[in-house]
């Protein structure tokens, strides 16, 4: 439920009142009595989420968190072979390159 300004136009009373979105607007203001409530446009609020159950991998099995704990585990050590494999071919590119010769 939407919490709503209201402001009185004859004495100048302001407040938030929470209620549906469906009721009347109030138009009887509780300070004065007078019916000169208007209610105000509010620039809305934010939507804060909080707590868990938001994302996708909240709702996993746990089977699925294992097996992709078992996926990202072997593809990292695959990844460090293969950083190896290239540091490696440097290694020899540079080695087969052929040095100038001094005259």
């Amino acid at each position: 439920m939407p919490t709503y300004d209201y402001q009185c136009k004859e004495c100048g009373h302001a407040f938030e009142l929470f209620q549906q979105m469906s009721d009347s607007v109030k138009k009887k203001c509780p300070e004065c009595g007078k019916l000169k409530l208007k209610r105000l446009i509010g620039s809305g609020a934010g939507v804060m989420f909080k707590g868990s159950g938001f994302y996708e991998t909240d709702y996993r099995s746990s089977a699925y968190k294992k097996d992709k704990k078992e996926a990202e585990s072997s593809s990292s050590s695959g990844n460090s072979t293969e950083s190896a494999k290239k540091s490696d071919s440097k290694k020899e590119s540079k080695s087969n390159t052929p040095t100038p010769k001094k005259d």
